[in-house]
């Protein structure tokens, strides 16, 4: 399931930058670790949600990060549709 993410060319890595890929139409799918604070845990399946984007949970924040290719851990990712 993290592969997809791993091959993405186009993607967001952040909760602000997820969030704003949802609003504009832009995410394809989100991935959100499971080990998030429950604020952005919520924020994130309501924004999906609302405008109907799939959402995909991975175990930790640093296993997201690491599919993402950084050094940190991170809350959410989202593969970007090509436009």
């Amino acid at each position: 399931m993290l592969e997809d993410l791993k091959k993405a060319s186009n993607r967001t890595v952040g909760m602000k930058q997820t969030l704003k890929a949802v609003e504009r139409g832009k995410a394809e799918k989100v991935y959100l670790a499971k080990d998030v604070d429950d604020y952005i845990s919520q924020k994130v399946k309501d924004t999906c949600q609302s405008y109907d984007v799939d959402i995909i949970m991975v175990d930790s924040m640093k296993e997201l990060g690491e599919a993402c290719n950084i050094t940190v851990g991170a809350a959410t990712a989202a593969i970007l549709k090509d436009v």
